[in-house]
């Protein structure tokens, strides 16, 4: 089994909303990223998506955009990022979603012999925090924590911990943040986040402290699946 991720699709099926007046990185992506799955990705395979799926506002919207990743092989593990007004209750999306997608929320899922779990993030503390972002990212950390615990649960001979969060978790100079704290309390091995793009020579991958980051915006990766594992 191989487990990709990707990040950040934007997709507007039902509400076109152009994604190249960003640039040219984004021309064709979603044509890009079909080629690039279905020359990559088997049935048994996982893909892991840290947020921004779609800009649907409403999950009816949304139904659209799942629909066409539906027709794509392998298990699709999504989280919410901050562009997922869609996103409900996690009782009516796993009712809703089709059935080779997982949306973790609070929680943590074991498939074969990997465990995966995430939450979205937050902005990181600085000098210019409003209260209102501090409140937000304290409850991001308590949530990571949550799924994480659940994570730790499922863990039953050594298994390895995936951590899917959309928001950078740390900083360009990898300082540690409550974030990074708590992927190393629980021995997470592979941490794989979104949210960043049109930055010029973005650090895709780097280990801090044992762990393994990997940024999978699709278009910071080129529109490609980004292999994480092979298990």
């Amino acid at each position: 089994m191989k487990i990709f991720a990707i990040s950040d699709l934007h997709l507007s099926v039902n509400n076109p909303k152009p994604m190249d007046i960003f640039g040219p990185a984004w021309e064709d992506y979603v044509d890009k990223v079909f080629a690039d799955w279905k020359e990559k990705v088997q049935e048994n395979d996982i893909v892991l998506m840290a947020g921004d799926f779609s800009w649907a506002m409403k999950l009816e919207q949304a139904k659209a955009d799942f629909a066409l990743f539906d027709t794509l092989p392998g298990r699709k593990i999504i989280i919410r990022g901050n562009h997922d007004y869609w996103w409900s209750s996690i009782s009516v999306l796993r009712k809703t979603l089709p059935e080779n997608f997982f949306p973790l929320q609070n929680d943590a899922i074991k498939l074969d012999n990997s465990i995966f779990c995430g939450t979205r993030g937050w902005l990181l503390p600085d000098e210019n925090f409003s209260a209102e972002n501090q409140k937000i990212f304290d409850r991001e950390v308590i949530r990571l924590e949550m799924s994480l615990q659940k994570a730790s649960q499922l863990r039953e001979k050594g298994e390895k911990i995936y951590a899917l969060i959309h928001y950078p978790p740390t900083n360009f100079a990898k300082i540690d943040t409550s974030f990074t704290k708590l992927f190393e309390k629980y021995g997470v091995s592979k941490v794989i986040y979104g949210h960043l793009h049109a930055k010029k020579n973005p650090e895709l991958f780097y280990i801090k402290n044992g762990i393994e980051y990997y940024l999978t915006s699709c278009d910071m990766v080129g529109q490609r699946l980004v292999l994480i594992d092979e298990v």
